[in-house]
């Protein structure tokens, strides 16, 4: 794919039409000119914890209330390192501290996301997962004396069109190798045998030395094999197994119906070791004592620390890691409250500010932004552009979610999908509605059968686009709104149709080639399909600009920047915000962060300049 990307010292540069190169750490060092709201899956509260082993004596690691998370113990348990944005909501930079908070000190500084360091054997040597000069996830090494980079895996890439990621590095005791998960040379696949939208990660274990060489596959192909580590001799290295399907349960509700094991392998015969047994998610092993196993329980009845002597701290973390005698343990708690509306986040383009927004957001020509209130009962609201003046217009009531809402072209109605979408679609109908903005007259234009969903309102207000599913019946609808007639304009596995602000094209998504995701226009006559983006991975949930010169959108095209395994509440953690041109030229992505971000919208700049 022609990405036309340009690094600056490993910085992230936004639209080529409106942002410039940016000089190293030089961060948002102008005042925006526009806003772009997005919406972003993750905690918005995450701290570091040290206690006692057994779960007594936890205090906060350090006083300040920063968004910080993934911390290890160096090998001689004078450092804690770990990941911190406090730069910025979804900037990620690598810190160390002393373990009573002591000496802070930054490591890292780039825009890109910097992730799971660990310190040396010898404290020279910070090895990272870092998205830096490619945008994939791979394994960087920093000389803390003479702050040399090199990316130790770009050498391992392989085909661009398969995953290509490379995470949670380890280092052997006596600094020779170091052990890492890696997705190389495996298939993008969906969940539910291939069937599902979101993908599922098959990991293996590899270890290789510090110069490049010597790369060795330690663990089995066709399951899912992560967060290596080394025993304390270095003859074994540790790890959790799981079915590949279980990476699509272990993110989101399904945690507590996942099982993994702990296996370990002789590096020298590769002899294999099963180290547990029996029902439940254990993650991130590491050897406590030369003869016991710590590892986190993520879900179930005994969430929190276990131990193979059979041990259980009950609590409410994630990421620990034991210090070298096993007596201490670095974790961090999370709070998973929705941010607030409009929330300043981290910009990877120095002339736009990113702000969070609930999903589905939209402009009337007035200034009003629109969206679901997701974070609530998807419900829908008007509300001023700055987030104030919020007004629900329809309260879904738990009878369903109401998603998509779109404007009419004259701002003074709103029409909407209402009833059983995602899994749900299946067994609930889903119907169009449409109300005025004060929230009065409310009124179907679909009776649910099929399920229609996810409706955009032609420029001229004649017409309403949508999607349907069920009752063999797939594709793009046009609904006439003064006869109520419908017009078929695919019969596709296509879904979230959006006009163009001239009504000459319809961007949508759809399924094809085995199970991919891309985005496509249109001609509302039913001509002129164009393929507008190619990757294998998904491509979705794209979005016109006010002027339709460009389009935004969702891609996984990067790939996984995390153990699939290890992300929470999440169905995506690989998307980033993309942009392109209307003909699908010029594609970069706008995003870097560890998280799911989507659903962008340019805020029209007269109305961000009005609501500051």
């Amino acid at each position: 794919m022609n990405i036309y990307l340009m690094l600056v010292g490993g910085l992230l540069l936004a639209l080529e039409t409106v942002a410039q190169p940016v000089a190293p750490n030089s961060r948002q060092q102008s005042r925006p000119k526009s806003v772009m709201l997005m919406n972003r899956i993750a905690p918005s509260v995450s701290e570091l914890y040290v206690a006692n082993a057994d779960g007594s004596g936890e205090h906060k690691l350090l006083t300040t209330n920063t968004f910080d998370y993934h911390g290890s113990f160096s090998f001689d348990g004078r450092w804690i390192v770990f990941t911190s944005e406090r730069a910025g909501d979804g900037q990620a930079d690598i810190y160390r501290v002393h373990p009573d908070g002591s000496g802070l000190e930054q490591l890292t500084d780039s825009p890109a996301l910097d992730d799971q360091a660990v310190l040396s054997p010898d404290g020279t040597q910070l090895a990272f997962m870092s998205t830096r000069d490619r945008f994939t996830a791979n394994i960087w090494l920093l000389n803390l004396k003479t702050r040399q980079l090199r990316n130790l895996t770009a050498s391992l890439m392989g085909d661009k069109n398969k995953p290509n990621g490379y995470f949670r590095p380890s280092w052997s005791p006596d600094g020779q190798w170091l052990a890492f998960a890696s997705d190389r040379t495996t298939d993008w696949k969906g969940h539910s045998d291939g069937k599902g939208w979101e993908h599922v990660q098959e990991l293996r274990i590899y270890v290789m030395k510090p110069d490049g060489t010597g790369l060795r596959k330690l663990s089995r192909d066709s399951v899912c094999s992560g967060s290596p580590k080394w025993s304390p001799d270095g003859r074994r290295v540790i790890f959790y197994e799981l079915p590949v399907e279980g990476t699509w349960a272990a993110r989101g509700s399904g945690a507590a119906r996942a099982t993994s094991q702990i296996i370990s392998v002789d590096l020298k015969t590769g002899e294999r070791q099963v180290h547990t047994s029996g029902p439940g998610l254990k993650l991130l092993p590491q050897y406590v004592a030369p003869a016991t196993i710590g590892y986190l329980a993520k879900a179930g009845p005994n969430e929190g620390l276990g131990y193979t002597n059979g041990t259980v701290v009950k609590a409410k973390l994630r990421s620990p890691n034991w210090s070298p005698d096993g007596k201490v343990v670095v974790y961090e708690k999370q709070d998973w409250t929705p941010r607030p509306q409009n929330k300043l986040l981290y910009s990877w383009d120095p002339i736009h500010e990113y702000r969070y927004t609930d999903v589905f957001p939209s402009f009337s020509k007035d200034g009003k932004l629109l969206l679901t209130e997701k974070n609530d009962n998807s419900s829908i609201a008007i509300l001023d552009a700055d987030g104030s003046n919020r007004k629900r217009i329809f309260d879904a009531k738990g009878g369903g979610a109401a998603f998509s809402p779109g404007w009419s072209p004259d701002g003074q109605r709103v029409v909407f999908g209402f009833g059983g979408f995602l899994k749900s679609r299946e067994t609930r109908a889903a119907k169009l509605m449409v109300v005025k903005r004060d929230g009065t007259g409310l009124m179907d234009l679909t009776d649910g059968t099929p399920n229609a969903g996810f409706p955009s309102w032609s420029p001229d207000g004649k017409h309403v686009v949508y999607r349907v599913w069920g009752d063999n019946q797939h594709g793009l609808r046009i609904l006439n709104l003064d006869d109520r007639s419908v017009q078929v304009l695919t019969a596709e596995f296509d879904n979230v149709p959006y006009y163009s602000p001239d009504g000459s094209r319809i961007l949508f998504t759809r399924q094809h080639e085995n199970n991919n995701f891309d985005v496509f226009t249109i001609h509302p006559d039913g001509t002129g399909l164009v393929r507008l983006t190619t990757a294998p991975t998904n491509d979705a949930h794209a979005v016109w600009t006010d002027d339709g010169k460009h389009i935004l959108w969702s891609s996984g095209e990067y790939g996984f920047k995390e153990e699939a395994a290890l992300s929470d509440n999440t169905f995506q953690p690989y998307g980033v915000v993309w942009i392109m041109n209307a003909d699908g030229t010029g594609k970069r992505p706008l995003t870097d962060s560890l998280w799911e971000d989507s659903m962008p919208c340019y805020v029209p700049q007269q109305t961000a300049q009005s609501s500051r």
